[in-house]
């Protein structure tokens, strides 16, 4: 029993000693010839530490990846462009192009400026099925949804399209033209309509060069057929033959009817079903551009071609402005020599003559002949 609590109390101190001293306390003898010197177990040592650092390099060597200096990004994107073959396919372009320069034909730098078609429109005499193809007139719906009306004016199909024929288009759009030319002559009124976006300034522009009225906003509808409660604050004017305004009719025109256009032009005739309608109902010819998905049947003067292409409308928007642009340098030539080529309104007339005649107390002659204009506006 003392023997085990004297064991127990200097064991521990024992245990917690480091082994060397152990093994000394344990070694009785010791032979120093057969310990090696000093000088040997160091560099013996350094040997050894010298062995596993160069194992330990080569194997960092081994499994790292390789160090890339840094490069600026042109000569990254070059050295791109040699490893795929680009720069040298590049070059070998270029020099087939000096080779063969001097062949073949040149082409005009400006041959295509897109704002031309506004600033510059096509005359009618410039149609062409050159410019017709340019400007994807061609191009229709796809066959699933064709109005089975527009059978004649169809080509025939690529990859599920529909294709117009051009000359179909070219010869309606010369038709409509000498329409526009007829009615602006004999001092007609009419209205262009685009309320797709981006046709407003070739509609604006159309309607100035034929000195008619536009209309690129949404379509009231009424405005023909109830105009007199839709349009009846508008502002209206008696011009004479050379469309100089007349003054001293303001009392009249407020008990006469609104102004109907003689002449409709819709570029987009699916959005404006009504109004094509309303013209129907009051006998007022409409001239617009048919799609393969459109009805022919809802104009008077239909225009098989593509009413989704920008330029194709404003070609043939265009070519409409021109004619009736020249339409009326006739009609004002004439007037110039003295010729009217229209009818002055009859009730404006009457009415002109019975409040300005017990006005000025002059004759109806006299009166008949100063409004020789009629009902422009």
């Amino acid at each position: 029993m003392i023997l085990r609590r004297a064991f127990i109390r200097h064991g521990r101190r024992i245990a917690t000693k480091p082994t060397r001293s152990w093994t000394r306390s344990l070694a009785t003898e010791v032979d120093i010839d057969t310990l090696p010197s000093s000088t040997d177990s160091i560099e013996a040592s350094l040997e050894n530490s010298l062995r596993e650092t160069k194992s330990i390099e080569s194997q960092i060597e081994n499994e790292t990846v390789q160090y890339v200096p840094q490069i600026d990004n042109r000569s990254h994107a070059a050295q791109n462009l040699l490893e795929d073959g680009t720069a040298e396919r590049f070059n070998h372009n270029r020099f087939n192009q000096h080779r063969t320069k001097p062949l073949g034909t040149s082409i005009d730098q400006n041959h295509y400026q897109p704002h031309k078609l506004l600033t510059q429109p096509p005359f009618p005499s410039d149609i062409t099925l050159e410019l017709l193809l340019a400007s994807q007139a061609h191009l229709g719906h796809k066959t699933s949804h064709w109005n089975p009306m527009n059978s004649r004016y169809i080509f025939g199909i690529r990859q599920g399209i529909h294709i117009i024929s051009l000359d179909q288009t070219a010869a309606h759009l010369r038709r409509a033209c000498r329409v526009v030319s007829g009615v602006a002559e004999r001092g007609g009124l009419i209205l262009f309509v685009g309320t797709r976006a981006g046709q407003d300034r070739c509609v604006v522009k159309a309607a100035q060069m034929a000195g008619g009225c536009h209309l690129f906003e949404r379509w009231t509808p009424g405005s023909i057929t109830n105009g007199h409660q839709i349009l009846g604050q508008c502002r209206t004017k008696v011009v004479d033959e050379l469309d100089r305004e007349i003054k001293g009719y303001d009392e009249e025109l407020r008990e006469r009817q609104v102004l109907r256009p003689d002449l409709v032009v819709c570029l987009n005739p699916l959005e404006n079903w009504v109004m094509l309608h309303e013209c129907g109902l009051n006998t007022i010819p409409t001239i617009g551009v048919i799609d393969t998905d459109a009805n022919p049947t809802w104009v008077t003067y239909p225009i098989p071609a593509n009413d989704d292409s920008l330029r194709c409308v404003q070609v043939i928007a265009g070519a409409l402005g021109r004619a009736g642009q020249e339409g009326q340098a006739r009609r004002k030539e004439m007037a110039m020599n003295g010729v009217v080529t229209y009818t002055p309104d009859t009730l404006m007339t009457d009415l002109s003559v019975s409040t300005q005649g017990a006005r000025t107390g002059g004759s109806a002659e006299d009166i008949k002949g100063s409004d020789s204009g009629g009902g422009n506006a």
